[in-house]
């Protein structure tokens, strides 16, 4: 029963779990008991995460932890307002994934590895 919890051992590594696991949940149907969570969570931020934040004094980890609870804030209001949330949380902060990927190949004429040619 000890190992339900996750004890994090830093604030970067809290930071870590609640990414991870708002990245599982981020296109679930909302429901109260999701709403609940993710208001859970957020709140955890807000205050234990955010305090410890503070005794650690790491000034980029403190605008981490501001740029994580405005994405978390920003996916509260779009599902309540039932709009589709197109992102995720990469690096703490919401990336949006309509960018078009493009694909590297290596341009094998004449030359030492032209890593950056892209042919389209």
């Amino acid at each position: 029963m000890s190992n339900r919890y996750l004890k994090p051992k830093n604030v970067k590594e809290a930071m870590e779990a609640i990414q991870k696991l708002f990245n599982q949940y981020r296109h679930a149907a909302l429901t109260k008991e999701l709403l609940d969570y993710h208001t859970n969570l957020a709140n955890r931020l807000q205050t234990d995460i955010y305090r410890e934040a503070v005794r650690e004094n790491d000034k980029k980890q403190l605008a981490d932890l501001a740029n994580m609870i405005v994405a978390m804030q920003t996916w509260t209001k779009l599902r309540l307002s039932n709009q589709p949330f197109n992102g995720k949380m990469k690096n703490f902060k919401l990336v949006s994934q309509n960018q078009p990927k493009f694909k590297q190949h290596v341009h094998k004429i004449k030359g030492n590895h032209n890593y950056r040619a892209s042919r389209h």
